[in-house]
């Protein structure tokens, strides 16, 4: 007997009861009922949801069957089942008082229901829903016993299945027997019909919940009249006998509304009839509800039938394109559907909620099923493993699925086990949500649950969202059958139609990427047929195929390389973009392959801020004593920071402006951190000062530009010029680069070749006050100290100050510059170049705009401050602001500037090669057209542009610069 203590009111309280004082009352009453309450029994109490409830309920079958109960109570384990079922089961604790011979379900060992047949042989309505009820209830006691509610979830779902399977059994055969006895079918009928049911949704996938409409379609055939009439009578004299009101409540709602044309349509259809329908008239919708369909009752043969015949139809379904967007519309719908007083608390519907995880993986089986069978499995658990072992979902991401899938499956059944009515909603009531926690596991309270729900809603949303809407899945769904699956017979014809010019060998690299049995092959398998159709949107899908091999080749055994180009959203179509779009980013990437992480995201695709980069280059002299090994790992940022911007210029991320400077800023951090290397190699710290000149001081350089310069030092000891020229000679060498060309051309220093390649600052202003000619003084305006000290920068402005911004620039000068000019386009044009296409020196190319702004700064900068600047542009803008010239001529003139300067970068990215030459072959115009945004089969066009642009410019470059 329980001590006084112990049946003290803090001691319920310890044990989990509420309402103290009336259940110590209630306590007392069920000890009259049974006898002295032993502290088992009180434990097996605590263990319930509900102690509260279970003890309502003990009472209440103690009045009608003590001595049943007693027995019960009297063995610990069986009295700890009993209370956790009826501690959170108010439905089972009604069908155990109504039928109190199932308690002896607690004296057997715990166990899922083996055979079903009392279900199937059930004499009448009644006894059929009280053996399915029992047999329910042995599947909720199992399901409470175990250690963890989420293991449970697979066999429970499956054999409520089972369950509802045999119950439409027995109700087809009650069906039968009632409509003969009442004449509404003769015996004839009823036996020859064959008549079937199909489990579609949660039924058909063997995951059906507690309490959940059964959905079904039916089919019919018979020799002895009408199957659709004598069909649609059985079905629907079935649907009463499982859910029909009467002295035994109603199972569920046998649901038919997933049949051809809804409600609408016939309740009944013949086999003959289904197959027309699907070939003929179903939607999207429709092809992804047969992913569940499943013979469920009657006529196996013909149930058997209807799947061999309906379900390969999944997989031929003529327009493919749609199914992405018809899932992810129908997914938005059922959310725009939901009340907006349900939507934070819909365990199925809802975002987070088991909908997302079961749309995901309905999608990604539509869309990849087609080419891979093992795909076409029909339970949410089982489609995520055949997904992840198929390398399409990580395993990471199928396990995260899989455990929220079965924390909300587990979540959900408590809930409707609660009344055993169909329930999606958590509830908000706290003592509703305390008795939901308990159920899950001891020690799990109401704050805990709610965390656990706000968590899992929330990491099933984002991962949902980031599978749901990949970019691979609309492409996947939108080729043919006959294009995802790759097979020998049919991949060399679609390599030709695809446009690749050497098919035999695209399938040896396609075989060396998909042969084995590794992860990465199975990935590879699932990845490679859309990433075909993205190469051969590309201008070289030849080289683009050779570029990946080499990159999964040399990143294959990385964790998330292959992970990226699946999961991302766009990263595997930016990177077919560029390898087929561009030769030089093709073979960056090569020799640079762990950059292609930068495609998973387009931040990284900008450039980097410069004192990032050149820290990296200066912190390379702290770690390596060697002047080579120094040298090589600051081109190799160099390396990496241009495939940056080049990889942004292909994309369209980057404009001109971004790239010039970008490159320029590359390009400045570059030649300092040599100087650097150089000067220690030499033990010397001279001030040296690089002047970048050109388009490199303008920062206006592009891909494959020169690096003008100059070098000047400031020291008064005779031994300097001695070891500035061993440091010029150190820089000369250690910067340039034969991955990525770069050559440090000093021709613009005074006397040119001639002359000493490093000056002081003393010999500089000797010979500008004594030598110096006028086109040395426009070379000056470009110039652009990047290194030395302060003083020695600020000393050089102010030595070629007066010189590039004279107070007046004399009729002599002019006519010089503009002889100097013809001369350049009469020599300097490669033999045989055609004027009116070269990039540079062509007519109304870059040439004559830098000349033409040049000679307005040698006339006026000393005069207008504002064009002092070393910028192209910003000189053409200055020009219109102080009316020196008319704004639509020297618009015409910037338009021509910036394209050539566009043209260019394009060409050297498309052909990897520095040509200033616009191409006369067509697949090398259509490459830069790419480059440049065109529509494909835009070369020609780019053509146009480009001449009918110069021509312009040119016109209005004659008028201003002989003016």
């Amino acid at each position: 007997m329980v001590s006084e203590r112990k049946s003290g009111l803090s001691e319920l309280a310890r044990l989990g009861f509420v309402s103290l004082s009336e259940s110590a009352e209630k306590l007392q009453e069920l000890s009259l009922l049974t006898g002295p309450i032993a502290e088992q029994t009180l434990i097996a109490l605590s263990k319930s949801a509900s102690p509260d409830q279970a003890l309502d309920t003990l009472i209440r079958i103690a009045n009608r069957d003590a001595a049943s109960l007693k027995k019960v109570l009297n063995q610990p384990a069986a009295a700890e089942r009993l209370c956790r079922v009826v501690g959170l089961s108010m439905g089972l604790a009604d069908y155990i008082e109504r039928h109190s011979d199932s308690l002896d379900i607690f004296l057997e060992p715990s166990a899922l229901p083996h055979s079903l047949e009392s279900i199937c042989q059930s004499l009448n309505r009644v006894a059929l829903r009280v053996e399915y009820r029992r047999a329910v209830l042995r599947v909720v006691d199992w399901d409470l016993s175990q250690t963890d509610f989420r293991l449970a979830i697979g066999p429970v779902t499956a054999k409520l299945s089972d369950l509802a399977g045999a119950a439409l059994e027995g109700a087809i055969r009650l069906a039968k027997q009632e409509l003969v006895s009442e004449s509404k079918l003769t015996n004839i009928e009823a036996s020859d019909i064959r008549f079937a049911v199909i489990g579609m949704g949660k039924s058909g996938a063997r995951e059906l919940n507690y309490v959940s409409d059964v959905d079904v379609v039916y089919v019919a055939e018979s020799s002895a009249g009408d199957p659709v009439f004598i069909g649609s009578k059985i079905a629907a004299r079935l649907a009463q006998v499982i859910n029909e009101p009467g002295i035994e409540p109603g199972l569920w709602e046998v649901d038919p509304n997933l049949r051809p044309e809804g409600k609408s349509g016939a309740l009944v259809r013949t086999l003959q009839s289904h197959i027309a329908y699907f070939e003929k008239w179903a939607e999207s919708w429709e092809f992804q509800a047969l992913l569940k369909a499943r013979f469920l009752a009657g006529d196996k043969e013909l149930g058997l039938a209807y799947e061999q015949a309906l379900k390969p139809l999944i997989w031929s379904k003529a327009d493919r394109a749609s199914i992405v967007e018809n899932a992810r519309h129908l997914r938005k719908r059922v959310l725009d559907l939901i009340p907006s007083s349900e939507r934070d608390s819909q365990i199925k519907l809802g975002r987070g909620g088991l909908r997302d995880v079961e749309f995901t993986a309905q999608l990604m089986q539509l869309v990849h099923g087609v080419a891979d069978e093992s795909l076409r499995v029909m339970d949410t658990l089982s489609s995520l493993d055949a997904l992840a072992k198929a390398g399409l979902l990580s395993r990471e991401d199928r396990d995260n699925f899989s455990l929220h899938y079965k924390t909300l499956r587990a979540i959900e059944h408590r809930v409707q086990l609660v009344k055993l009515r169909r329930t999606h909603l958590m509830p908000t009531d706290e003592v509703a949500l305390l008795i939901i926690a308990r159920s899950l596991g001891e020690g799990i309270k109401t704050e805990a649950l709610k965390l656990l729900w706000q968590q899992t809603k929330s990491e099933v949303a984002t991962l949902h969202e980031s599978v749901f809407y990949r970019p691979l899945l609309g492409a996947t769904a939108a080729l043919s059958a006959g294009e995802v699956r790759l097979t020998d017979d049919e991949v060399l014809q679609r390599l030709v139609a695809l446009g690749f010019m050497d098919p035999a060998g695209a399938k040896r690299h396609i075989n060396s990427l998909i042969s084995g049995v590794s992860r990465r092959a199975t990935i590879q398998r699932t990845l490679l047929p859309v990433l075909l159709r993205w190469m051969a949107e590309g201008i070289d899908p030849d080289r683009a195929l050779i570029s990946f091999r080499r990159l999964s080749e040399a990143l294959g055994e990385t964790h998330w390389f292959l992970r990226m180009l699946r999961d991302s959203s766009g990263a595997a179509e930016r990177l077919m973009t560029v390898l087929s779009s561009s030769a030089f980013v093709a073979r960056m990437l090569e020799r640079i392959p762990d950059t292609s992480a930068w495609f998973d995201d387009e931040a990284l695709l900008f450039p980097r801020p410069q004192s990032d980069y050149e820290n990296e280059m200066l912190a390379v002299l702290g770690r390596y004593d060697d002047k080579k090994q120094a040298s090589e790992a600051i081109r190799q940022v160099r390396r990496r920071e241009t495939l940056r911007l080049a990889i942004g210029a292909v994309l369209a991320t980057l404009n001109l402006e971004q790239i010039s400077l970008g490159l320029s800023e590359i390009n400045d951090a570059y030649l300092r951190s040599m100087l650097a290397v150089a000067k220690r190699s030499q033990k010397s710290d001279l001030d040296i000062c690089i002047i970048a000149m050109g388009r490199l001081g303008a920062s206006e350089i592009g891909f494959g530009s020169d690096a003008d310069a100059m070098l000047v030092y400031q020291d008064h000891d005779q031994s300097a010029q001695q070891i500035a020229e061993k440091i010029t000679s150190d820089l000369l060498e250690l910067v340039r680069d034969p991955l990525l060309p770069f050559e440090l051309d000093l021709a613009l220093r005074p006397e040119g070749k001639n002359g000493p390649r490093v000056k002081s600052l003393n010999a500089y202003t000797a010979y500008y006050e004594k030598w110096a000619e006028v086109w040395e003084h426009q070379a000056l305006l470009k110039a652009r100290p990047i290194s030395g000290s302060n003083q020695l920068q600020s000393a050089f402005i102010e030595l070629i100050s007066k010189y590039r911004y004279p107070r007046e620039l004399s009729a002599k000068a002019v006519v010089e510059i503009r002889r100097i000019k013809a001369r350049i386009e009469a020599e300097r044009l490669p033999q045989g170049a055609d004027p009116l296409r070269h990039l540079k020196l062509g007519k109304g190319s870059l040439s004559d705009v830098e000349w033409f702004a040049q000679l307005s700064q040698l006339k006026f900068a000393h005069q207008h401050p504002a064009l002092q600047t070393t910028s192209t542009i910003r000189a053409l803008e200055e020009i219109v602001s102080l009316k020196l010239a008319g704004s639509e001529e020297v618009s015409l003139l910037r338009e021509a500037w910036v394209f050539a300067s566009r043209c260019r970068n394009a060409l050297v990215l498309a052909v990897d090669k520095s040509a200033d030459l616009l191409p006369l072959d067509l697949r090398q115009l259509e490459a830069m057209a790419r480059i440049l945004e065109y529509t494909p089969g835009s070369a020609g066009e780019l053509e146009q542009d480009y001449l009918g642009i110069t021509r312009r410019a040119r016109g209005s470059y004659e008028d201003l610069f002989y003016k």
